[in-house]
C-alpha cells in the first residue's frame, strides 16, 4: 500500500446514540457494526439519515451482532444505505485502499451473525484477500483487545490466523465495549472502536489515524 495522506475515522457500538458523538472530520469514516440496538428499519434509516450528515467524503458500514435487520433482510442493506457502502463479507476499493468487512462474529446466544467457532466461522476469514488494506470486522482477533470485564479474552483465533495471512495495515472491530483502544503488533494498528462503555454509556471517542 502506497501512502495516501488519509485521514481514517474509526467508530463502532454506538448503540442508535449516534446523536451523543463529536465525530472527528476526515477522509474515510468506518463504522464496524452494532449501530443500533435491534437492527430495526427505523433505526437503520435513522443512522442512515445521521450518516448524512457528516462531512466525510466516504462512509463504510458493517453489521453487528445487534443488528438483526440486516442479517433477516440481507437484500434492503443498499435501500436502507444511501449514504455510506455497505460491506457483507465484501470489499470496496476507496482512494487506493482495498477495504474488506465483515459483520460475523463467534457465536453467542444466538445473536445477529453468529457463526461458531472452528470450521463454520473459518469460512467467512478464508474470504479476506491477500491484497487487503483495511480489515474492517465486528469482532476481534484472539488475545487483541479482546478482554472483557470479566477478564475472559473472547476474540476469534480464526480470525487471527487471517490476519497473519494477509498482513492489512489497519484493522478496526468493536463488540467488545470494555476493551476499546489502539496497538500496534507486527504492522498493523488494531483498533477497538466501541463508543459506548460497558454499561451502554457513550462516554468514548473515535480513533483517528493517518496513513
Amino acid at each position: 500500500m502506497d501512502k495516501k495522506n488519509l485521514r481514517i475515522v474509526c467508530i463502532s457500538d454506538t448503540h442508535s446514540g449516534h446523536q451523543h458523538f463529536q465525530i472527528p472530520s476526515g477522509d474515510i469514516l468506518l463504522h464496524a457494526g452494532d449501530f443500533s440496538k435491534r437492527g430495526r428499519e427505523a433505526e437503520i434509516i435513522d443512522f442512515n439519515a445521521w450518516l448524512g450528515t457528516l462531512p466525510h467524503k466516504h462512509k463504510v458500514v458493517i453489521a453487528g451482532n445487534h443488528d438483526f435487520g440486516l442479517e433477516t433482510y440481507p437484500e434492503k442493506a443498499h435501500t436502507w444505505f444511501t449514504n455510506a457502502h455497505y460491506l457483507n463479507d465484501s470489499s470496496i476499493v476507496l482512494e487506493g485502499l482495498k477495504i474488506w468487512g465483515s459483520p460475523i462474529t463467534p457465536w453467542f446466544y444466538d445473536w445477529a451473525f453468529n457463526r461458531y467457532r472452528g470450521a463454520d466461522i473459518r469460512t467467512h476469514w478464508e474470504r479476506i484477500p491477500e491484497d487487503v488494506d483495511i480489515l474492517l470486522t465486528h469482532g476481534p482477533p484472539a488475545r487483541i483487545l479482546d478482554m472483557t470485564s470479566g477478564g475472559k479474552a473472547v476474540g476469534c483465533e480464526d480470525l487471527a490466523v487471517a490476519i497473519q495471512r494477509t498482513r492489512p495495515c489497519l484493522h478496526v472491530f468493536g463488540h467488545i465495549h470494555e476493551a476499546h483502544g489502539k496497538v500496534e503488533i507486527d504492522g498493523t494498528t488494531y483498533i477497538n472502536a466501541s463508543l459506548m462503555d460497558l454499561q451502554y454509556n457513550p462516554t468514548q471517542t473515535a480513533w483517528v489515524i493517518d496513513l
